[in-house]
């Protein structure tokens, strides 16, 4: 318990400084024990204009992967959906997680897509 709350004040602090614009949206980052999740948010206007997680891959993909290597995939995979809406520069919101391991997989992953952060 005292780890979600040490996460949940990272990430205020965190969104304090970054927040998404029209033209640098906010690139977000959220991982559970089985799955991670990433979304495109402007903030501006408050919605997702991009959401991609392991949950779309389908299993045959992810069977025999570790979770760093699924979450590489989600990083290429936002990547691939964001360049499809025009959107090739973001600032990257970690969730106030470490940026390590899933989190650093994630965000190489959509930097090799082709994103710019």
């Amino acid at each position: 318990m005292k780890r979600l709350v040490g996460r949940e004040k990272r990430h205020k602090r965190v969104r304090r400084k970054i927040s998404g614009t029209p033209e640098r949206p906010r690139l977000c980052v959220f991982r559970s024990l089985k799955h991670i999740y990433a979304q495109i948010i402007d903030d501006t206007i408050g919605h997702t204009l991009v959401a991609a997680s392991t949950l779309e891959i389908p299993k045959e993909q992810l069977a025999g992967k570790t979770k760093v290597e699924q979450a590489y995939m989600v990083g290429k995979l936002i990547a691939e959906k964001a360049l499809k809406k025009g959107i090739t520069k973001v600032v990257f919101d970690r969730g106030g997680y470490k940026y390590h391991g899933r989190v650093k997989a994630l965000a190489e992953g959509a930097r090799e897509g082709g994103l710019l952060f």
